[in-house]
C-alpha cells in the first residue's frame, strides 16, 4: 500500500544523535550493538519504542533516538523523547555507561577509539570507510540533529527548498555546540560543521559547496545532483553499495524515498526540550519563507550560493557573534539593518515571524541561547580556558546530567 505523500508542514521528523560514554571516565564506549541487543534480543539496526525508535550509525559508541513516524506536532515530541532517554540511560547504567549530549566529544581520538558497526549493512560502512578513511572527525566524531520536512510536489519542493537553503546559513549561530577537539579550543565554535565542509571532498559531486544551488524540481535534482554523484562514485564503488540519495550529504538534502527535505546543519544541543526549541524556529521561519513574508520566491531563489557560503563559514567561526553585512541577505530576511550580528538577526526574525504561541512552549531554552550564546559559548565560558582532563569531565558531565534531567545548561561554579 503506497501512503500518501504530506503537504509542507503537516508531519516533522526528528533524528537525535548521542554519544554512549563510560559513565566514570566519560570516554566513549563502543557498546551500541549491545544496546539494541538488549532492547529486542537480537542483533538488530532498529528497535521500536512506541512512537519513537533506536537505530544504530556508522560507529558503535552512537546511538541514534527518532520518531518513527512523522509527526505533526513538534511540541508532542519534548516529553516523548526526554522519557526515552531516561529508560536508554536506565539500561546503560547496568553497562557502566550513559549518553553524552554535543556535537562532538571533547577529548575522543577517531583514530584509535573508532569502532564501525558489524552488523547489518555493514558493508555500507566499511565500503564508506575504504574509500574515506571514516577514523577520524567529521565521521567517527560528531553528532547532530536531523530536521525531515515533507513536500507533496514539485511546486512544494521548490518552496521549502528556497526556503530552506535561505536559512541555513544562519543555524550554526543558533544551535553550534562543538567548540572543544581533541581536549584543545579548536578556532571554531562548531567545531563539527568545520569538519563536516570536507569529510567527503574526495567526491565532491556528494557535496558541492555544502549550501544546496537553487533547484525546483525532482527530474532536476536527479539529473544535476544525484546522476552526477553515482557516476563520480562509480570507479571505486562497482558494485554500487553507496549509490543511493543519502549519499548526498549537502546542508539540505532531498530524500525523495519519504519525500522529504533532510536539513543536517543543526548541532544537537544539551536535552531533547533545547533540540525541539530551535525545530520548532526552524520550522516556522521556514513556513514564513516558504509563504514569502519576508521576500518573493523568486528572490530567495536568486541569491548566489557563495554569498551563502560566506555567511555559513562566518557563523561556523563565530556562531551567534558572526557578522552579517550582505545586505541583499539581509533584505531577503526582512532586516533592514545594513549589518548585524547573528544573534540580532536570530532576535529579528523571532519577534518578527513567530506569534507568542507558538514561541510560549520554548521561551526558557530560546532566551537562554540568544541572551547567554550557544551551548557551545556557554561550553567555553564554564571551561573557562582550563583544558586539563579534570575540567573537561567536570563540565561535560554536567552536561550528561542536563541530558539526564531535561534541563538547560547554564554553566556549573
Amino acid at each position: 500500500m503506497v501512503k500518501a505523500m504530506l503537504p509542507a508542514f503537516s508531519g516533522y521528523g526528528i533524528e537525535l544523535e548521542y554519544m554512549i560514554v563510560d559513565r566514570e571516565s566519560l570516554s566513549v564506549l563502543p557498546i551500541a550493538d549491545e544496546v539494541l541487543h538488549k532492547l529486542s534480543g537480537r542483533y538488530v539496526s532498529e528497535v521500536e519504542c512506541g512512537r519513537l525508535a533506536w537505530s544504530n550509525e556508522l560507529v558503535l559508541h552512537l546511538l541514534e533516538l527518532k520518531n518513527a513516524e512523522p509527526e505533526p506536532n513538534i511540541e508532542s515530541l519534548a516529553v516523548l523523547f526526554q522519557k526515552e532517554i531516561q529508560h536508554i540511560n536506565s539500561e546503560l547504567e547496568l553497562m557502566g555507561a550513559r549518553l553524552m549530549p554535543s556535537a562532538m566529544h571533547p577529548w575522543m581520538n577517531p583514530r584509535n577509539e573508532t569502532r564501525l558497526w558489524p552488523h547489518d549493512h555493514a558493508e555500507i560502512y566499511r565500503a564508506y570507510d575504504d574509500i574515506f578513511d571514516c577514523k577520524r572527525h567529521g565521521w567517527a566524531n560528531l553528532q547532530s540533529m536531523h530536521f525531515n520536512m515533507p513536500f507533496a510536489d514539485d511546486a512544494e519542493f521548490a518552496r521549502l527548498h528556497a526556503a530552506i537553503r535561505l536559512l541555513l546559513p544562519i543555524l550554526p549561530a543558533l544551535a553550534a555546540s562543538s567548540p572543544i577537539v581533541a581536549g584543545y579550543q579548536a578556532g571554531f565554535l562548531d567545531c563539527r560543521l568545520q569538519n563536516y565542509l570536507t569529510h567527503q571532498i574526495k567526491i565532491p559531486s556528494t557535496m558541492g559547496k555544502v549550501i544546496p544551488d537553487t533547484i525546483t524540481t525532482r527530474a532536476a535534482y536527479e539529473k544535476q545532483i544525484l546522476a552526477p554523484m553515482y557516476q563520480e562514485i562509480t570507479a571505486l564503488d562497482p558494485e554500487g553499495i553507496l549509490q543511493y540519495e543519502w549519499f548526498n550529504v549537502r546542508g539540505a538534502v532531498a530524500r525523495f524515498v519519504r519525500n522529504a527535505i533532510e536539513i543536517r546543519l543543526i548541532d544537537i544541543q544539551e536535552c531533547p526540550y533545547a533540540d525541539l526549541a530551535i525545530a520548532a524556529v526552524v520550522r516556522d521561519i521556514v513556513h514564513a519563507l516558504y509563504h514569502q513574508h519576508t521576500a518573493p520566491f523568486a528572490n530567495q531563489q536568486a541569491i548566489s550560493t557563495d554569498s551563502l557560503v560566506k555567511i555559513l563559514n562566518d557563523c561556523i567561526r563565530d556562531a551567534e557573534q558572526a557578522r552579517i553585512t550582505d545586505q541583499e541577505y539581509l533584505r531577503l530576511m526582512g532586516c533592514s539593518a545594513p549589518h548585524c550580528k547573528a544573534r540580532e538577526l536570530w532576535q529579528h526574525l523571532i519577534a518578527s515571524v513567530l506569534s507568542e504561541q507558538s514561541v510560549q512552549p520554548w521561551r526558557q531554552a530560546l532566551t537562554v541561547i540568544l541572551e547567554r550564546g550557544t551551548l557551545a559559548r556557554r561550553i567555553l565560558r564554564a571551561v573557562d580556558q582550563d583544558f586539563s582532563q579534570a575540567r573537561l569531565r567536570t563540565v561535560y558531565r554536567e552536561l550528561c546530567d542536563c541530558l539526564h534531567e531535561g534541563r538547560l545548561f547554564l554553566g556549573i561554579n
